[in-house]
C-alpha cells in the first residue's frame, strides 16, 4: 500500500481525488496540506486523513508519506513537484503540469537528476473509453486517421475555483484547464506527435484575462487533421469523433466519469458496433497505477516527458492566439532522451 501526501486540498481533491482513493486497491491518503492549518486539520478530520500540515515541505518530508500527490494551483506546481523531488518523494502532478514548458523541463531535470519517479495525472487515459478507442485504431478498425475532433465545455460561471481567470494562477482559460487533456488524449490514441497548431479564442466580461472559449486546428506528424473546441460558457460536454479512410469512430461524452459513455463503430456508412463502458473507477486506476509504478511493477504511462509535451502544444497554441498564425509545437525530447511510450 502507497501512502499519499496531497499538496493542496480544494475541491478537485474533495470531489475527484478522494472518492477515486477510495476505490483504489493499493493507494491511500496519509496526509494532506492547505495554507491555513485550522483548514488543514478540518479537512483531514472531515477524510480520516491522519496528518495535516500547513508546511508543503513538513509534507513532503513526512516519514508517513511514500508519494506525493501536487492538487495545489497550476501557478504552484513548480514549487511544489521540486519540493516532493527534493525530499526524495515520487510525485504525480495534476494538468497542466505548469505554467509553461520551461517550468516543465525543470521539473523532468529535477526528477532525473535525483532518480525520481514523475507522473502527470491525465487522468482521462485511464477512462475505459478512450482505452477502447486506441485500441480500435491501433487494430486498423477504420483505416488510416483522417480527422479527430475533440471537445470540452463546461459552464464557470461564478465557479468555485475562483482563481481560474486569473492568468498569473491558471496560466490560461479552459485550453489550459481541459484543452491540455483533449491535446493528451488524441496524442495517446493516435499515437502520433501534434507539430503544428493554429488557434482562435474569445472572451467576456467574467473571463478575466483568460480566454472564455477557444477552438485548436492540429497537424500530427503522420498527416492527420485535428480540432479542439472548449469552453467555460456552455454545458458539459465531450464527444470525441475519429474519422478513418474506411469508417469512423464517436464516443458520446468520451471523458465523463460519471456517466454511461457510448461508443460507436462505423464502417461504409454502416454502424457494425455499439459498446457501453464506464468510467467511474478511473482516478481509482490512476492512482494505483503510479503506485505500481512507485513499487517498480510497472513505468507510469505519463511520465513528465510526457505532460512536458502537452504543455509544448498548450504553449504553441497560446502563441497563436497572440499572433494569428501556424505555429510550430518543439519536441522536448529533441532537447533529453525521450521514454517512447
Amino acid at each position: 500500500m502507497i501512502r499519499y501526501g496531497i499538496l493542496g486540498f480544494g475541491r478537485h481533491a474533495v470531489r475527484r481525488l478522494m472518492p477515486g482513493f477510495g476505490l483504489a486497491r493499493d493507494s491511500t491518503v496519509t496526509a494532506l496540506y492547505r495554507r491555513n492549518i485550522d483548514d488543514a486539520r478540518a479537512s483531514a478530520a472531515q477524510h480520516n486523513i491522519p496528518h495535516a500540515f500547513n508546511s508543503a515541505a513538513d509534507l513532503c518530508r513526512s516519514p508517513d508519506v511514500d508519494a506525493v500527490f501536487v492538487a495545489s494551483p497550476n501557478c504552484s506546481h513548480l514549487q511544489h513537484v521540486l519540493l516532493a523531488v527534493q525530499a526524495g518523494k515520487p510525485v504525480l502532478c495534476e494538468k497542466p503540469m505548469a505554467m509553461n514548458a520551461a517550468e516543465c523541463r525543470q521539473m523532468v531535470e529535477a526528477a532525473r537528476s535525483r532518480k525520481v519517479s514523475l507522473g502527470v495525472a491525465h487522468v482521462f487515459r485511464f477512462n475505459r473509453s478512450i482505452e477502447k478507442l486506441r485500441e480500435q485504431i491501433r487494430a486498423g478498425q477504420i483505416g488510416t486517421p483522417v480527422f479527430v475532433r475533440s471537445e470540452f465545455s463546461f459552464p464557470a460561471r461564478n465557479h468555485a475555483r475562483t482563481w481560474m481567470t486569473d492568468s498569473k494562477i491558471a496560466g490560461g482559460g479552459p485550453l489550459a484547464d481541459v484543452g491540455v487533456h483533449c491535446i493528451d488524449a488524441l496524442r495517446w490514441i493516435l499515437d502520433d506527435e501534434i507539430v503544428a497548431v493554429t488557434a482562435i479564442g474569445t472572451s467576456d466580461q467574467d473571463s478575466g484575462d483568460v480566454e472564455a472559449a477557444a477552438v485548436l486546428s492540429l497537424e500530427f506528424a503522420r498527416g492527420t487533421f485535428g480540432s479542439i473546441q472548449v469552453s467555460t460558457r456552455a454545458p458539459y460536454r465531450t464527444p470525441l469523433e475519429i474519422v478513418g479512410e474506411n469508417g469512423w469512430l464517436r464516443a458520446t461524452d468520451a471523458f465523463s466519469v460519471e456517466t454511461q459513455v457510448e461508443l460507436e463503430l462505423c464502417q461504409t456508412n454502416t454502424t457494425i458496433e455499439k459498446e457501453t463502458v464506464s468510467n467511474l473507477d478511473a482516478y481509482a486506476r490512476q492512482v494505483d497505477a503510479f503506485s505500481a509504478a512507485v513499487e517498480g511493477k510497472m513505468a507510469f504511462p505519463i511520465s513528465g516527458e510526457e505532460g512536458w509535451q502537452n504543455q509544448e502544444v498548450l504553449d504553441a497554441a497560446y502563441r497563436g492566439l497572440k499572433s494569428g498564425k501556424v505555429e510550430s509545437v518543439p519536441r522536448g525530447w529533441q532537447i533529453m532522451p525521450r521514454v517512447r511510450r
